[in-house]
């Protein structure tokens, strides 16, 4: 908004022609959230206290501690999250990009449908939500619809083809297909995502990793000087959605601030659909799908766990691990909280710098 506001005056003010830099806007994207977020945690959580009295159901079937030591913590702070997000996205970013409003459809589309679930599972006391036909027929239908619109902005044979990292200018062409494919990635992305989000913190910090990636593959892609040295694929205009991921770190770290251990809220599937969501569609319009499979490589082995899971079970009858998803078998083996959640920590910032280190070999 300020972008399109400030922009007849840029020659005429000094620090207006600061807002037609992509890296300044950036970093005010970034402070605008996490200062929303410091704001409004407070007062939004004590109203989600209020709102919901017992807090988040907890199943009986998880790790017995949780019914201790979690009842009562209120649910949906997803929320803190969309409101500092979309605020800042839409004060910074420039609000004529295409990209960035598929992508925030996305985002705030994937919350809305968190936030119906979670709402279901509050008024019923358990954890069924919204039916899973349902929830996945509606992430399908959000994720088209973008994938469609990134395509067709995208153009060309690069707007529907796959990039393979590594290798200089591939492209795995798909077609009419591309649409599906860019679907499943934010439909993957965002069920990945809910998966980890099970212990305070857990999700939200490589959510906040991978975000940092995507600033800098946003910025380099969108950027032919930079992309034509490093060999990769321009795709003009989507270094705006640099924009949209420093909001999402800003915020990000502003819902940390309340969700570190022991946590205060829990972002729940309205934050975690969201999140996972947003991951996806920029992935998809700066044509880095792999290298979300890379970085996001903890959010990839906590849902491989659980297919695993049920695969073996319903083959065997017997578990390979002593609960799914990976984070709660390490809770079932006798490990701390924090001690999970900084060792997974630590486990997405190597996966981050490997998938970083992907823009330099090819």
């Amino acid at each position: 908004m300020l972008y399109l506001l400030t922009r007849p005056y840029t020659h005429q003010v000094l620090f207006f022609n600061l807002l037609h830099y992509l890296t300044f806007r950036s970093g005010a994207a970034c402070l605008t959230s996490l200062v929303v977020s410091f704001v409004l945690g407070p007062s939004l959580i004590r109203r989600l206290r209020q709102v919901q009295k017992n807090g988040q159901p907890i199943r009986a079937l998880g790790p017995e501690r949780h019914l201790i030591e979690k009842i009562g913590t209120p649910t949906m702070g997803g929320l803190l999250i969309l409101i500092a997000l979309t605020t800042s996205t839409l004060l910074w970013a420039d609000l004529e990009n295409v990209y960035v409003w598929a992508v925030l459809a996305v985002t705030l589309g994937y919350g809305l449908l968190g936030a119906a679930d979670d709402y279901r599972k509050l008024v019923r006391r358990n954890h069924h939500g919204v039916s899973p036909r349902i929830k996945l027929a509606a992430q399908a239908a959000l994720g088209l619809v973008a994938s469609y619109v990134i395509a067709r902005t995208t153009g060309g044979a690069l707007g529907t083809g796959i990039a393979i990292p590594l290798l200089k200018h591939v492209l795995i062409p798909l077609g009419p297909a591309f649409p599906i494919f860019g679907t499943l990635v934010m439909m993957g992305a965002s069920n990945a995502v809910n998966l980890t989000d099970g212990l305070d913190g857990l999700a939200i910090v490589p959510t906040i990793i991978v975000a940092s990636v995507f600033v800098f593959i946003a910025y380099l892609v969108g950027n032919r000087i930079f992309a034509d040295y490093l060999e990769l694929d321009n795709v003009p205009g989507v270094g705006e959605l640099a924009v949209f991921c420093a909001a999402l770190i800003g915020s990000g770290l502003g819902f940390l601030w309340f969700n570190t251990w022991p946590a205060t809220v829990f972002m729940g599937d309205t934050g975690s659909l969201a999140l996972g969501g947003a991951l996806g569609a920029v992935a998809v319009a700066t044509k880095s799908e792999i290298v979300l499979a890379i970085t996001g490589g903890l959010f990839v082995l906590e849902t491989v766990s659980v297919i695993v899971q049920v695969f073996w079970y319903k083959r065997t009858g017997r578990r390979v691990f002593l609960m799914a998803p990976l984070h709660h078998h390490f809770e079932k083996k006798g490990w701390a909280e924090p001690t999970i959640v900084i060792r997974f920590w630590i486990i997405s910032v190597i996966l981050a710098l490997v998938g970083l280190a992907t823009l330099k070999i090819r």
